[in-house]
């Protein structure tokens, strides 16, 4: 089965994402932004189906409220504990609450 390129904006979501330096993340609505698109939904199903990771730093990217977020397309479970691991990795803690320090915050 071959697989599918990438669309034009799932491109420029991936080119964007990659400028996310190591131990800072973005959000989904600051990646819409940078974009000039008006759906973060649109970003993270353009991350999900992510084929450059790690690559494209798509774990990089966290909710609006600072909170995890998806990866793979799962809200829990492993791929979750992966993404949290990577980020921590890099130097990326989250705090008792769950959410990734405002300072952390990439914002293009």
């Amino acid at each position: 089965m071959k697989k599918r390129e990438p669309s034009e904006f799932e491109q420029r979501v991936y080119d964007a994402t990659r400028r996310i330096p190591k131990g800072k993340v973005t959000t989904y609505k600051l990646l819409a932004t940078e974009l000039g698109c008006g759906s973060n939904q649109a970003v993270g199903q353009a991350l999900k189906r992510n084929p450059f990771a790690p690559e494209v730093p798509c774990h990089r990217v966290v909710r609006t409220d600072l909170t995890i977020g998806g990866f793979y397309g799962q809200t829990e479970g492993r791929e979750i504990v992966r993404k949290k691991k990577m980020l921590q990795q890099e130097g990326v803690d989250l705090d008792g609450r769950g959410r990734v320090p405002a300072d952390l915050v990439f914002g293009y």
